[in-house]
């Protein structure tokens, strides 16, 4: 080890004496990102550069490797349904070794806002809507992480539950709500250790102070580095840094994506004109160098060396035991008999499964396994017939310019209007990012061969300044110039142009000839989007799904695979409706009635309404399952895996009774008016009968529970709680022990029940297990707004164990304060 190399700080102290020796215009210029995803190298000191990626679902890399794929992750609603902190950790591992793969050092992950409401664009990359269990997954997964040596940043701090405007709104939250809810995930992961963490987009009002996220200095400096004591870097989300000296003022660490910036064009300025102080620089320096001695950046090597796992046994596994039996016909799994001659596989996401949601958490994997090589691969003698069963999709799938064309035909021009290039592109993924320098204006042309006799759907999705003919006719058109907000609104990733309808009899030429602006996104570059799409003749709706009724009725095993799709469900807008799109329900109907037998899988991330819910005998909520999709499916079919998951969220029954039924802002603002009451206990306290309360999930066997003795409490204050379960079905299982606690009649208002804790047991069939439960003591504390301290209100408080929220086996009651406790099985 060289002596620079020796200098790596391994404390915050450490640290601000290492930044100390820079020279002023040396340390502001590291606090700006070199690159998209790279901060700036320090030569002088021995470290190299740190390197970013999105991570949620896996590490996507850092664009610099041509073809670059990764391991792509179930949505972390389904890490959380597995109610498994262990398994969550081994997740943060898998991210750990992905990461040292791709060469990145911070994964952008774990994602612990709140799902406030189940139409949140996000809600998907949350973990639940409970802070207990996000707080318990979240910091289990970035355990995993750092223990390998590299580190989580958990977003996105704080109150950033709406996607609609989501850079300019602001959320008013009461202060004892944010401490008690949302500030929670963030508590527990820097009690765990946290490296860093970023700042939302969004405004934050909490009755202390108004300002946007990068810019709040009560939240950042006065609570999170000072009262819960977080000494890593405070990264800002991509582009959401609008000013200097505020920023900086108000804790920001770190600005991305760089080069350029508010920070790089006006912080250093800012110290000379005293508007920020040198220390406060300093600081920021410091916890930078930190983040770089933590994740190995001062040595050739990391700081540590992941156990190299086969990721994708382990993506398989997560995906299996993560899948929630919302429906099941008891003892048994869909299909424990000789293998099925035949197998109908139905529904839109059979054919197309919808396997992660876009945005920051897209990744690419090398192979998606589809439901179809799952299942032939479980039964490979069986006959697997597959219909679709309608079209759930708007947008026209890509155009095979390979096999239709003769590649598409691309002429730069610069602001004068003169032709700066040509160039021929035959691999075509809508996306042009190599602009020529002072090319303002890409011209596309090319000619689609159509064979097939009918009428064919023809578009060129983009955003921004365009003009679009089809076959001579003007498909669309716009004067209205975009920037980064393309990015950030997601509509760049999932633009929406109209279609041409093209009717042939004979085989002829189509030409598609587009002009579109060059649209600067600021940090994320200089692109040209324009997707084109075609979709060939088809049978109508209604020939698809009598089709699919009759491939189901033939079938020994009918499987049917509903959900919602890249158009639905996204990062960068919010949903308007609950409802599977396309006539999905109308499919489920109809196969029920001839096939009442058949397996509904529902392949979404949020809740959608399942109006036919209690006519099903068996559905299997399968989320975004990741790459091993198909296989996972497959082993939850075939009994070899139990499906363990438990719903993290509620699941509706009708639009009308969900407690926050939108995420739009109102004049600016989201105000968070449903207080402590947020998810499942805004039901609570409303008594709406929801489809699949929180905490629900039946997997292939059954349960007695039983306390035995009365709660024990601990010199730290936690209650434990003993719970004796006994799988009373014919297989084994395991089962998730869930501890609601109802506080004091008097005191200070709370939700009428609210998760406690939670344990894990296995038993085999007849076998009886005990679960220990911990109830910690914050579980039972309050925020005190006048004394700015956590109190605990002394009487007696009721445990409610059970198998979901509504679903209560037994109870227990402690009195804290006093030594008497008492208990009661139900």
């Amino acid at each position: 080890m060289t002596s620079s190399q020796s200098a790596a700080p391994a404390t915050l102290d450490a640290s601000r004496a290492l930044a100390a020796a820079l020279p002023l215009e040396r340390q502001v210029e590291l606090l700006t990102g070199a690159t998209m995803w790279r901060l700036i190298a320090l030569p002088e000191l021995g470290a190299r550069s740190v390197t970013f990626s999105d991570g949620p679902v896996g590490v996507r890399g850092i664009g610099e490797r041509e073809g670059e794929t990764s391991i792509l992750f179930p949505t972390p609603s389904a890490m959380a349904a597995a109610w498994d902190p262990e398994l969550a950790r081994t997740i943060g591992q898998g991210f750990a070794q992905e990461a040292r793969e791709h060469g990145v050092d911070v994964v952008l992950a774990p994602q612990v806002n709140l799902q406030r409401t189940p139409v949140g664009g996000r809600h998907f990359e949350c973990f639940s809507e409970d802070p207990l269990l996000t707080s318990v997954i979240g910091s289990a997964v970035v355990e995993g992480l750092q223990q390998e040596g590299v580190a989580a940043c958990m977003k996105h701090f704080i109150a950033n539950d709406s996607e609609t405007e989501r850079t300019s709104y602001t959320s008013v939250v009461d202060e004892r709500v944010l401490r008690e809810v949302y500030l929670a995930p963030f508590e527990a992961a820097v009690q765990a250790g946290l490296w860093s963490l970023m700042a939302a987009y969004n405004g934050v009002d909490d009755g202390a102070e108004s300002a946007t996220m990068t810019e709040h200095r009560h939240l950042t400096v006065d609570v999170l580095k000072g009262d819960l004591g977080f000494d890593g870097v405070v990264v800002s989300d991509w582009e959401a840094t609008r000013r200097a000296a505020q920023a900086a003022r108000g804790g920001l660490d770190l600005v991305m994506p760089g080069p350029g910036g508010p920070w790089a064009e006006g912080l250093l300025a800012a110290v000379h004109e005293g508007l920020v102080s040198p220390a406060e620089i300093e600081d920021k320096v410091a916890r930078v160098l930190l983040l770089a001695a933590r994740v190995g950046a001062f040595g050739s090597d990391p700081a540590a060396t992941p156990e190299h796992r086969d990721l994708r046994v382990l993506v398989r596994d997560v995906a299996a035991r993560s899948t929630v039996a919302l429906r099941a016909v008891r003892g048994h799994a869909p299909w424990e008999r000789p293998a099925p001659r035949s197998i109908a596989l139905v529904g839109s996401n059979a054919q197309r499964p919808h396997v992660l949601g876009g945005g920051s958490s897209t990744v690419h994997p090398a192979h998606v396994v589809t439901p179809l090589e799952g299942l032939a691969a479980r039964w490979p003698d069986a006959r697997i017939v597959v219909e679709r069963g309608g079209d759930t999709r708007a947008f026209a799938p890509r155009l095979d310019l390979d096999g239709r064309s003769n590649g598409l035909h691309v002429t730069w021009f610069d602001a004068r209007g003169d032709v700066l290039g040509r160039e021929r592109v035959v691999e075509h993924d809508g996306w042009l990012r190599e602009i020529p320098d002072g090319a303002v204006e890409a011209e596309l042309a090319c000619t689609v061969a159509l064979a097939e006799p009918g009428a064919h759907q023809l578009s060129v999705g983009t955003v921004g300044v365009h003009s679009t003919r089809i076959d001579g006719a003007v498909a669309s058109a716009s004067d209205v110039s975009v920037g980064v907000d393309c990015i950030l609104d997601s509509s760049a990733n999932n633009p929406d142009c109209p279609a041409v309808e093209v009717a042939i009899e004979a085989p002829r030429e189509v030409a598609i000839l587009s002009r579109h602006e060059v649209v600067d996104a600021a940090g994320y570059g200089r692109f040209v989007r324009a997707e084109l799409r075609h979709a060939l003749p088809r049978r109508s709706d209604d020939e698809e799904i009598a089709d699919a009724v009759r491939a189901a009725a033939a079938a020994d095993l009918a499987v049917v695979v509903v959900g919602t799709n890249e158009e639905s469900e996204s990062e960068g807008w919010d949903r308007i409706t609950l409802a599977l799109p396309g006539r999905q329900d109308e499919l489920v109907e109809r196969v029920l009635e001839e096939a009442p037998d058949a397996v509904i899988v529902v392949n979404a991330g949020a809740p959608v309404l399942l109006p036919w819910l209690e006519r099903a005998r068996t559905v299997l909520w399968a989320w975004f399952p990741g790459q091993e999709a198909g296989h996972a499916l497959a082993d939850v079919l075939a009994g070899e895996v139990e499906p363990e998951g438990r719903l993290p969220w509620t699941l509706p029954a009708r639009d009308s009774d969900v407690p926050v039924p939108h995420a739009i802002p109102q004049d600016g603002v989201v105000a968070y008016t449903d207080g402590l009451d947020v998810g499942y206990r805004a039901w609570e306290r409303s008594g709406a009968v929801p489809a699949g309360p929180f905490g629900h999930g039946l997997g292939w066997t059954d349960w007695s529970h039983r306390v035995h003795a009365g709660p024990r409490i601990g010199p730290d204050g936690a209650v434990e709680l003993d719970v004796e379960v006994t799988n009373t079905g014919e297989r084994r299982g395991r089962e998730v022990v869930q501890v609601y606690v109802e506080g004091p009649e008097d005191g200070p208002e709370r939700p009428v029940r609210w998760l406690g804790g939670f344990a894990a047991v296995s038993a085999d069939a007849g076998e009886a297990a005990t679960a220990t439960v911990r109830l910690a003591a914050r579980v039972f504390e309050v925020w005190d707004v006048q004394r700015q301290a956590w109190i605990l209100p002394e009487g007696e408080y009721r445990l409610r164990v059970g198998r979901s929220v509504r679903d209560i086996r037994a109870d227990a009651v402690v009195r804290l304060g006093a030594s008497e406790t008492t208990r009661r099985s139900l």
